[in-house]
């Protein structure tokens, strides 16, 4: 279903995700717009737009994942290249927010590097960002610019929905999760429960105990992203464990770093669902994976923004 907007609405993309940001251009019914993007021999970034901005509306879509410091360099350059070519209004469309799970300090003398983020990104330039199932709800207040906050929930939500699977329970991994996972649970009109979890250290997760009933049950473990896959095949075990038939995963963002594959080849999980907000390498890709695109999302946010309509009418609910 193609959302057109008018003509100066301009859309461009950095090298992070194109594949994505093509699908949101072809849903407004527009031609992603040309830019070049390059590397000098000394490996600094190099960005042209190709065409006149000026006075247009531009949104730039850039995920901050993968090499996350090119991503944002890349970022923080196009947006001073679009400032200085007099781009009417810059809104960045970063659907995986970079630096996000380091948004307080848990130790002394530890940065919050989502503050400083926000900090570069607001100096450069933007009058507006956009982000995705952001891990902490408050990098929305780290920002002095209008931050519109999109969810996925509807879509994967919306996918479990149609394979109507019998007594099914939804499971948070941890406390945090907690207010996601109960908008899943009542959209699907199915029962809760939470794993209590500690971090021994980054990217290890422990499950003490399962607090609700998954004996018997087909137990949908939900979360932000997956990283390293300790968090979510840790969760699988408990749960399996405890008597759940069948596992299944949903998460927005498939960061899927360091041993993430070897150990999601060997979990007892049936299907995990995320979405197309980090491109998923061809060869990362396994035959329980299902990826659900946020292109009409995003294409629909592009065109409320842009018409100065509600973003947040377009989600069941708060977010």
């Amino acid at each position: 279903m193609s959302h057109g907007v008018k003509k100066d609405v301009m859309v461009f993309s950095g090298s992070s995700n194109p594949e994505l940001a093509k699908a949101v251009a072809t849903d407004l019914g527009i031609k992603l717009g040309e830019v070049d993007i390059s590397r000098f021999s000394n490996g600094e970034t190099y960005v042209r737009f190709m065409q006149s901005i000026r006075g247009h509306d531009l949104f730039l879509i850039q995920t901050l994942a993968n090499n996350v410091n090119d991503a944002l360099m890349e970022l923080l350059i196009m947006i001073d290249a679009a400032k200085r070519a007099s781009a009417d209004a810059i809104t960045v469309i970063i659907p995986h927010y970079g630096y996000s799970r380091q948004d307080k300090k848990t130790k002394a003398r530890e940065p919050i590097a989502a503050k400083l983020v926000a900090d570069v990104l607001s100096v450069a330039g933007i009058d507006r960002l956009v982000s995705v199932d952001l891990h902490a709800g408050s990098i929305q207040g780290f920002f002095d610019v209008p931050v519109d906050h999109l969810t996925a929930v509807s879509e994967l939500s919306d996918y479990f929905k149609s394979k109507k699977l019998d007594n099914l329970v939804v499971v948070s991994p941890d406390v945090g999760r907690v207010k996601t996972a109960k908008k899943f649970a009542d959209f699907l009109d199915a029962d809760l429960a939470i794993l209590h979890k500690v971090r021994p250290n980054h990217n290890t997760a422990e499950v003490h105990h399962v607090v609700g009933e998954v004996e018997g049950k087909a137990a949908l473990l939900i979360d932000d992203m997956v990283d390293t896959g300790g968090t979510i095949v840790e969760a699988a075990n408990a749960v399996k464990k405890n008597g759940a038939t069948d596992v299944y995963v949903a998460a927005t963002h498939p960061v899927l770093s360091g041993p993430a594959i070897e150990r999601l080849k060997k979990a007892d999980i049936k299907e995990m669902v995320f979405t197309d907000t980090i491109p998923i390498p061809k060869e990362k890709m396994l035959p329980n994976m299902k990826v659900l695109s946020l292109a009409s999302l995003i294409a629909l946010t592009i065109k409320n923004i842009h018409e100065d309509g509600s973003v947040s009418s377009l989600f069941r609910g708060d977010v």
